[in-house]
């Protein structure tokens, strides 16, 4: 069943959320004092070409919905996400490298990851079935409106997201630290792939890394025994593989 409404806070994720048809949205919020800004001015014109109801409020309206004080007087009460088949993130694209990130339990690691894997152009991504619905406007936020734009699907888990890419011919690939794993430079991301990264708490199980056909590890200037943060890995990741295909 779909659950309660979602707000949406600011600017940069309302309108990320309406240019990618992310979601629906039921209604816009503006403070009253801002009504002649130029971010409110879009929005009522957004508002008049798709019937949203758009209201001008008191600022302490807008404080009941929101969790912090970066929302500059813009609110959207919005729905559920709409994703993707998993189809659908290769479909038409040559060589695509698809990614999911897999035991990411902060909604700000996620939203900052994301925002990278967008900005380095990475086809879409896979997440798996939860419930991030308390925790979106975090997500949007952090994310400065890229987990909206970017294209998602879901998978029940990261062994199913695997065996479908397996089944188009992609190569399966994750991180890992093992004797078995290539530097990130010398492996090739422009072949069609499915890459699993791990998060912080939670590594990528061994029965995955022993199906995976690449194993591949972000190599070090010095001697360091931790591992590298997500977002910092998928940062890297993503952008060693813009620079591949370019």
């Amino acid at each position: 069943m779909p659950g309660p409404p979602i707000t949406l806070e600011g600017f940069v994720s309302i309108l990320a959320a309406v240019e990618s048809d992310s979601r629906k949205i039921i209604a816009f919020f503006i403070d009253e004092d801002k009504q002649f800004d130029l971010h409110a001015q879009r929005l009522d014109t957004i508002a008049d070409e798709r019937s949203i109801p758009f209201e001008l409020v008191e600022r302490d309206f807008l404080e009941e919905y929101t969790t912090g004080t970066s929302h500059g007087g813009v609110v959207a009460i919005v729905g559920e996400r709409n994703y993707h088949e998993l189809a659908d993130l290769h479909t038409g694209i040559d060589n695509p490298l698809i990614i999911m990130l897999d035991g990411v339990e902060d909604p700000f690691n996620f939203g900052y990851t994301v925002r990278s894997l967008y900005a380095a152009g990475i086809d879409g991504m896979v997440v798996r079935k939860r419930d991030w619905h308390t925790a979106t406007p975090i997500i949007v936020r952090a994310s400065a409106g890229a987990a909206e734009r970017m294209p998602m699907a879901q998978a029940e888990s990261a062994e199913a997201a695997a065996e479908y890419f397996r089944s188009q011919g992609f190569k399966i690939a994750c991180t890992a630290k093992s004797q078995r794993a290539k530097s990130l430079y010398d492996v090739d991301l422009t072949q069609p792939t499915f890459l699993l990264i791990g998060g912080e708490k939670r590594g990528i199980t061994r029965a995955f890394m022993e199906q995976a056909d690449i194993l591949l590890e972000i190599p070090y200037g010095r001697s360091f025994d931790q591992s590298l943060g997500t977002t910092a890995a998928a940062s890297i990741i993503g952008f060693e593989a813009m620079r591949q295909q370019r």
